[in-house]
C-alpha cells in the first residue's frame, strides 16, 4: 500500500507485540457485560476490544468514546465519519 502522505511504500512488520488478554469464558463482572454487549452489536468480540481486557473501566471509556465520535450529533454523516476513519487507518497504516 502506498503512504498517502509521503507517496511510500510500506508494510507491517512481522513481529507484534504480545498483550496478554482475558478471554471470553474467562470474563467476570465489567468485562463479561462488555463483552456480551459487544457480541451483540457486532456478532462477536474484536480483537481491538480484547486488548484492553485487562483494564475494563478504560474498556468501556473508549466504547462510548467511539460510539460518540462515529454516531453522536455533528454536522458529519455516518458515512463521512467512516470515511475519515478509514483514511486515517491507511495513512497510519493500520490494516484493522
Amino acid at each position: 500500500m502506498e503512504d498517502l502522505v509521503n507517496g511510500r511504500e510500506f508494510s507491517h512488520p512481522e513481529a507484534m507485540a504480545w498483550i496478554t488478554i482475558i478471554g471470553e469464558d474467562a470474563a467476570a463482572g465489567l468485562l463479561a457485560r462488555l463483552y456480551r454487549e459487544a457480541r451483540a452489536r457486532a456478532g462477536k468480540v474484536f480483537n481491538v476490544l480484547k486488548i484492553q481486557s485487562q483494564q475494563p473501566r478504560t474498556l468501556q471509556l473508549s466504547t462510548k468514546l467511539y460510539a460518540e465520535v462515529m454516531k453522536g450529533a455533528g454536522p458529519l454523516s455516518r458515512a463521512q465519519r467512516e470515511l475519515i476513519a478509514t483514511v486515517v487507518s491507511a495513512a497510519n497504516g493500520c490494516a484493522y
